[in-house]
């Protein structure tokens, strides 16, 4: 069968099941993409509409029925199929002279615009600029104010300012050990020097009684005020770019300078912002009192005050949170829409015995949220639900509970962690809960009788297990025989394989992508989803990340749970802590050991965990049993040296940030964190977490080498406060989202202009998308075609990316 013929198949088998992007393992998106790479048609103009619409398809999962059956009627018109709806067919393109190429638009690759070489557009890449619309909202970093202008007898020192004044002289010179220019300017109030270092060529651009804007700050140099190397510029009529404004400073590569740049990003703008149609509706725009979109381009690059600066970024991140906002709720209604669950009954009594097996008895946050569970999970629509707590808020036994009655109602449920260590932390927990009549953690799966009519079976499936046992797993899984998988990113591999999926569990939520929480979820017949964070997140955040989910809250600890006392030391204080944990040592207790790095590094400088190791165990404590943990291990040998330190084989582990997560061990007493100024609040309050789980007062000690202020800031913050939430505000405040979150918020857009601490205009955006979405869900309305093109432009570019 022909690859074209394959194709008409699955687009006709995608019309039969009304657009539900099941007609291919993976979607069509995905599909497509790999089909496109391999395809030769001979026409190149039909070629070209194929690869446009493959690209254009790449978000087909993110989009509402309606744009999925239009997009599919013009892929039928190409493939000419007959069911091709007519506006299609009159799109389909027609033979033209190959060497007539289309005008170039802001979804260009810069590489095909005239205006830009093969060697400028390399450097651009570097930056991440692939297309004309990438480089128009490719912002500043920051601007000089260089609006300021005085005259030369006005001057100070030490400022950024401005004048303009006459060129009476200019000439190459040594200047040094290096050849510069200098020049004497002047205006009626007075003459000043300036001196361009390493820049003789300048001599010959400043000739004499040309009018020059000159912008930096003034030294003075054996009593003599002078400018060393300002910025500078011809006054003539255009616009000016370098000087006397505020003077944007753009990202840089090799090969790019800040002078360079500024010129070329000024001609561009004048060129292509007014290819940047508008697509907010006209009463959004009006009601928010925004700038239109061209005006705020401009404004965002070479602003002409710090006012319409700010109105230019407001424009730009109410942009990118709206977006953010429409998309997270057209993936929850398209999830939820006209999609039957399995509705899980929790009245058969397992879930009640489960609660008798406990040794201990939930508080009342955790029933809150698990009434709010089973609420959802009752029903045949899919749940969609974010548990998030504080560390040790007990989660887990919540989760639990949502895969017991899976189980009990003859489903399966999974549990994915995004790390191994983790995964094999919750498999033990389970084992702990549910105590095993045959089998247990060392088999990677055991049964446990006394819930259900039948035994209920949990397994284990992460990279390392060996490639027999987990053929042998995945049999299991596929026949149904397993009812509850806990695991990493093996699970959503293609050999895995589930009997009857119904419940879906995801720890640690900011660490997966969406297209890796789509694809474990896709392993069933829309089962229910729960993911969990332990990185609380204010609530405000929560739904504008998480739209697509509901949210429940566990901010209460078990009883007996102490507040771990938290101090942080100066390095002179290192010996009262090593001191410290020796008593604690000789008390029966057992302690943490954090390193930020495996390796020594130059540039931070923190002390690692294998040449910790060694140093504490030869020169600090020589009469106690040290071991290390660190992520290079195999699991393995990870899950070795926890089950050692968690049956008190040896006394102190020293680790790297791999124990943030995970590791539970009741006698240990003292986390010890060096380089504590080189992790934020939230991780910091992980690694309290880890000790303090026994009924012994816990301790965690803080030390940093030359903390910044910023550092100190969070140190003296992370004393005083115990509660995760004010933490994560704090953290987010004082380091920002991206590393509040990691290198980027996995799964969601890029925010180039956003920040996600923009509290204000993150409710303004939220409010205006749900008033959007209320009156036009599929956002088919003319005044919502162009937002809805916008909205799948970018999150197609998510799409690529993940």
């Amino acid at each position: 069968m022909s690859s074209i013929e394959t194709l008409r198949r699955i687009i006709e088998l995608e019309r039969t099941r009304n657009y539900d992007d099941k007609a291919v393992m993976g979607g069509l998106g995905s599909f497509l993409r790999r089909w496109t790479a391999e395809l030769t048609v001979e026409d190149k103009a039909t070629l070209s509409r194929f690869q446009q619409l493959a690209t254009e398809g790449a978000a087909y999962s993110t989009w509402p029925k309606t744009r999925r059956k239009d997009w599919s009627g013009e892929l039928a018109a190409c493939l000419g199929m007959a069911w091709a709806t007519p506006k299609a067919q009159a799109a389909r393109p027609a033979r033209r002279n190959s060497s007539t190429a289309p005008p170039p638009t802001l979804d260009s690759a810069i590489s095909t615009v005239k205006s830009l070489n093969a060697s400028m557009a390399e450097k651009l890449g570097k930056l991440g600029v692939q297309t004309m619309r990438d480089l128009l909202y490719l912002f500043p970093r920051r601007h000089i104010d260089y609006s300021q202008r005085k005259r030369i007898s006005e001057l100070v020192e030490g400022q950024d300012q401005t004048i303009i004044a006459n060129v009476w002289q200019a000439d190459a010179r040594p200047l040094g050990r290096m050849r510069g220019t200098e020049a004497v300017v002047g205006d009626e109030t007075g003459n000043i020097r300036v001196v361009w270092f390493n820049q003789p060529y300048l001599a010959q651009r400043l000739t004499a009684n040309s009018r020059v804007v000159i912008s930096g700050k003034v030294s003075v140099f054996r009593g003599e005020r002078l400018f060393e190397s300002p910025e500078w510029e011809i006054l003539e009529e255009k616009d000016l770019v370098h000087t006397g404004r505020l003077v944007p400073v753009y990202p840089l590569t090799r090969g790019l300078y800040p002078r360079q740049m500024r010129g070329f990003m000024k001609r561009i703008l004048d060129t292509w912002a007014w290819q940047a149609g508008e697509f907010l509706p006209g009463d959004t725009r009006q009601r928010c009192g925004l700038l239109q979109l061209p005006e705020a381009l401009h404004q965002a690059h070479f602003p002409d005050s710090s006012e319409l600066k700010g109105r230019a970024r407001e424009r730009l991140a109410f942009d990118e949170l709206l977006l953010l906002q429409l998309g997270v709720q057209g993936r929850r209604r398209e999830w939820q829409e006209d999609q039957q669950g399995h509705p899980l009954g929790a009245g058969s009594g397992a879930l009640d015995r489960f609660m008798g097996l406990l040794p201990f008895i939930l508080t009342a946050e955790q029933r809150k949220a698990l009434e709010e569970i089973l609420a959802d999970i009752g029903q045949s629509r899919p749940m969609c639900r974010l548990l998030q707590g504080d560390v040790g808020s007990g989660k887990t036994v919540v989760a639990t509970s949502a895969l017991v009655v899976a189980a009990d109602n003859g489903c399966q449920g999974a549990l994915m962690a995004p790390t191994q260590i983790l995964a094999e932390q919750h498999f033990r927990t389970l084992a702990r809960l549910l105590p095993p009549e045959d089998g247990g953690p060392e088999d990677r799966i055991f049964r446990h009788s006394g819930l259900m009519s039948r035994p209920i079976t949990i397994a284990l499936l992460t990279g390392n297990t060996r490639e027999k046992q987990k053929d042998e797993l995945c049999q299991r899984i596929s026949a149904g025989k397993v009812d509850v998988v806990i695991g990493t990113h093996a699970l959503i591999q293609e050999s895995v394989e589930f009997n009857r999926l119904a419940m879906v569990v995801v720890d640690e939520q900011h660490r997966f992508g969406v297209m890796q929480r789509s694809a474990l979820r896709q392993k069933g017949f829309n089962p229910h989803m729960l993911v969990m964070t332990a990185t609380p997140i204010p609530r405000t955040l929560a739904l504008t990340l998480y739209g697509d989910l509901d949210v429940s809250t566990i901010n209460q600890l078990p009883p007996g749970r102490q507040k771990v006392k938290t101090k942080w030391l100066d390095p002179e204080k290192r010996s009262s802590a090593y001191e410290f944990v020796r008593k604690q040592v000789r008390e029966g207790h057992q302690a943490f050991v954090v390193c930020p790095l495996i390796e020594e590094s130059e540039v931070i400088e923190a002390r690692a965990a294998v040449t910790e190791h060694e140093r504490l165990s030869r020169e600090v404590f020589p009469d106690l049993k040290l071991d290390m943990l660190h992520g290079r291990m195999s699991g393995a040998e990870k899950e070795d040296i926890m089950r050692r330190f968690k049956a008190h084989e040896f006394d102190i582990l020293v680790s790297t940030p791999v124990v943030e997560v995970g590791i539970d061990v009741p006698n240990a007493t003292v986390m010890l964190v060096e380089g504590a100024d080189r992790f934020g609040l939230s991780q910091l309050h992980q690694f309290r977490g880890r000790v303090g789980r026994g009924e012994a007062q816990s301790y965690c000690m803080l030390l940093a080498e030359k903390p910044s202020d910023e550092a100190r800031e969070r140190l003296a913050i992370i004393e005083w406060t115990y509660d995760g939430f004010a933490l994560a505000e704090e953290d987010m405040r004082l380091r920002g989202p991206g590393e509040f979150f990691g290198t980027r918020q996995s799964g969601l857009p890029d925010l180039r202009m956003a920040r996600l601490t923009d509290m204000a205009i993150l409710e303004k955006a939220r409010e205006e998308a749900l008033r959007i979405f209320q009156k036009d869900p599929e956002l088919q309305r003319p005044e919502h075609q162009a937002l809805s093109k916008e909205m799948a432009r970018m999150w197609k570019h998510e799409a690529e990316r993940s």
